[in-house]
């Protein structure tokens, strides 16, 4: 048999960037190198004449290969493992309890109607009677990892129904032996003890809003009835107390033009919290956000100099012994670091609309996702897939928005993302891009959404090839 030599390696597709001292390369399979620029050349050239540590890696990550049929094999396993979210079917359900909130924030389409006097007339609440038949629904999904998530408006504001969805989908599960997560994003301002021992007793997740300190938090999320901040972190604190833990709420901090004067102290409102993860989340100009942009949105390059001082800043409390994360450093290094296919909605491809997540509206009415059922809010239902009482899964699957928004948000397809050397890590919302250019692609790959999501990437492997091994580290006690 002959020997097989240097010469004999072959080229797997990979994309790169020029990072100044070194070049990136990334594959389909999420594998990335930095590879000096005189070694780029060789093994563009096919020239094979490198160091053997270089090769070796190269061969290990599989930017090379020599035999073709083992190669497709190990190739094709790992690329299983990549994508396996594609087989598990749709395990994220989303139950819109109510649009009323009596909150205020100024970039949520929930503030349009929250006149509190006018609740009944303003909002529309869930009945039991669509409750169930959207668990039902949910319950019909192969997975036997399930994830049901309140949303509103406040759900707390329909309390009732979302203590039917558990107790009924309980019930329901006893025959079906699935795992059944619970979880609850709120303001939390009108919980009580009858509401947060129900809470704890079926092991409800908690997220909540806080935005940073008061002149961030209060601008952002306005309560007619007090500080907005005051009572969110006094409810935190009750849970806390009647839980005996500090790890029972999550928070997120949605980035207005307010708070990019602030990363330093939003950060330590989280840590003063307790709080041991900030989800520093950019505003999406879609809805009510996007009719008033101009009052409190900003560019992509605004967010992502705010959010490197924010990610600096913490890294520099994590280096001093502080447990404190950036939950989208986390999603990403964990793709990046663990070659981990996080089955997080908007970074995978295709994304979750509908084959990863459902919306359940609170007139029956079924989306691909919490985003497309918020356009329908704007009144555009044009991600509507169907409603509780005429449809069932199935139905929703084979539906054809189903099956444009996935061959929509395929990047390994699209023009601009698939050179992308951010690809394997990135995702892209058909919805997002619809509401805001009327076209289910983006115009351009620098596209506001791309270039935060490319801009946060860009910064994190700044920070991976500049190996600080106390960096590192910090990372990769992130992702364990």
């Amino acid at each position: 048999m002959k020997s097989l030599t240097k010469a004999d390696y072959k080229l797997n597709y990979f994309n790169f960037e020029n990072t100044n001292d070194k070049y990136l390369i990334t594959n389909d399979l999420g594998r990335f190198l930095f590879i000096d620029k005189n070694d780029m050349k060789n093994i563009i050239e096919h020239n094979f004449n490198i160091s053997e540590n270089v090769l070796q890696l190269l061969e290990d990550n599989y930017f090379i290969y020599k035999d073709r049929d083992e190669f497709i094999e190990k190739a094709s396993n790992e690329l299983s493992k990549m994508k396996n979210y594609l087989n598990g079917g749709t395990k994220l359900h989303i139950f819109v309890l109510t649009t009323f909130c009596n909150l205020s924030c100024i970039y949520c389409q929930a503030s349009a109607k929250n006149n509190v006097a006018n609740c009944e007339a303003n909002h529309k609440f869930m009945s039991k009677e669509i409750a169930k038949k959207a668990v039902d629904i949910a319950l019909q999904s192969p997975s036997m990892n399930l994830t049901f998530e309140f949303q509103g408006g406040e759900p707390l504001a329909n309390f009732e129904v979302l203590k039917y969805i558990v107790n009924y989908s309980r019930e329901r599960n006893k025959e079906l032996e699935k795992n059944i997560c619970y979880s609850m994003v709120s303001n939390l301002t009108l919980l009580d003890e009858e509401m947060i021992d129900f809470i704890l007793e079926n092991n409800i997740g908690l997220s909540t809003s806080i935005d940073g300190p008061e002149a961030v938090h209060n601008v952002n999320r306005k309560y007619n009835k007090g500080n907005s901040l005051e009572i969110t972190k006094s409810k935190i604190k009750q849970i806390n107390n009647i839980a005996n833990s500090s790890n029972i709420v999550q928070a997120i901090q949605t980035t207005s033009k307010f708070s990019l004067n602030y990363p330093k102290e939003i950060v330590d409102e989280y840590v003063s919290l307790g709080l041991k993860t900030i989800f520093v989340r950019p505003l999406t100009p879609m809805g009510y956000a996007a009719k008033y942009w101009g009052e409190f949105g900003y560019t992509a390059d605004e967010y992502l100099n705010f959010y490197e001082k924010t990610l600096d800043y913490i890294i520099e409390l994590a280096l001093k012994g502080i447990r404190i994360s950036e939950a989208n450093a986390v999603i990403f290094l964990k793709k990046i670091l663990n070659n981990d296919p996080i089955n997080y909605m908007e970074l995978r491809s295709p994304c979750g609309g509908a084959i990863g997540q459902l919306a359940y509206n609170y007139d029956g009415n079924i989306y691909t996702c919490d985003e497309g059922r918020m356009l329908a809010e704007m009144g555009d239902e044009s991600f509507k897939l169907g409603n509780v009482f005429e449809n069932n899964l199935k139905d929703l699957i084979k539906s054809p928005v189903c099956k444009t928004v996935a061959v929509s948000s395929c990047l390994e397809a699209i023009p601009g993302c698939e050179q992308c050397v951010y690809s394997p890590y990135c995702g892209v919302c058909p919805v997002c891009n619809y509401a805001q250019y009327g076209n289910l692609f983006a115009p351009n790959i620098n596209s506001y959404r791309c270039r935060i999501y490319k801009g946060m990437l860009e910064i994190l492997f700044k920070k991976i090839n500049q190996n600080d091994e106390n960096v590192i580290g910090i990372f990769h006690r992130w992702v364990e």
